[in-house]
């Protein structure tokens, strides 16, 4: 008998036919490794991964991939345009998405943490007057500073963060580290870590109870192989 989950198609208005569960996938390396797992746990993969389409079926057309921007992920599985979606945990936490969380997976770790230059004074954060921070994470960077009663000033960039304290636009950053290699070639050190991260598995609220036996499935299956 094959392990794989089996859901029987169902057909759109328009008689095309579309998987009955949509699973958003962030592009990238995490989209490797979470595929990796899904076919580890029995689900089949989609057919052709080279393919334009936007949705991308499987070999029986029972679970459809949407290949989409790992900031879109938890977006696409709240709102419902997908079923399911595998993200990192940063990604969630920063969106502030309101999603089922119902297992952690066990790659796509590294933390988030608050790094500034090697020779800044021993001072701890919460002592900072008004510190600069240059960030991706501005809503996680706010919230960390603001329970330890720091006033800090966000400066949100989508680039190199760590080009915040070289050219002198910010004191201190907020970022993903999982070596630190690139913080030691900048003069950087990590001070605090803010969250560690892995990736996560997502699920929309309505899904969970409307589409439960396949989505049930399909969480038993990963749970059982990590």
């Amino acid at each position: 008998m094959s392990n794989t989950i089996t859901l029987a198609p169902e057909k759109l208005e328009n008689e095309e036919s579309r998987p009955p569960l949509l699973f958003a996938l962030p592009k990238g390396r995490l989209a490797d490794q979470s595929l990796e797992l899904l076919e580890r746990a029995g689900l089949s993969g989609p057919v052709d991964l080279k393919s334009r389409k936007l949705v991308l079926p499987n070999g029986d057309n029972s679970i459809g991939y949407v290949m989409a921007k790992p900031w879109d992920v938890p977006t696409l599985v709240e709102y419902g345009a997908a079923d399911v979606g595998i993200c990192g945990l940063d990604v969630l936490r920063e969106s502030g998405r309101r999603v089922h969380e119902p297992l952690r997976l066990p790659f796509g770790h590294c933390r988030l943490s608050v790094a500034g230059p090697k020779d800044r004074p021993d001072t701890p954060l919460r002592y900072a007057s008004q510190p600069r921070i240059a960030t991706k994470f501005p809503r996680l960077t706010q919230e960390f500073f603001r329970k330890r009663g720091v006033n800090a000033e966000v400066i949100g960039l989508s680039g190199s963060v760590e080009l915040g304290p070289v050219l002198g636009l910010a004191d201190l950053i907020v970022d993903l580290v999982e070596t630190g290699t690139t913080l030691r070639a900048n003069g950087l050190v990590e001070i605090r870590t803010i969250l560690d991260v892995q990736a996560v598995l997502i699920v929309n609220r309505a899904a969970y109870q409307l589409k439960s036996e396949q989505i049930q499935g399909i969480i038993e299956r990963v749970r059982a192989i990590i």
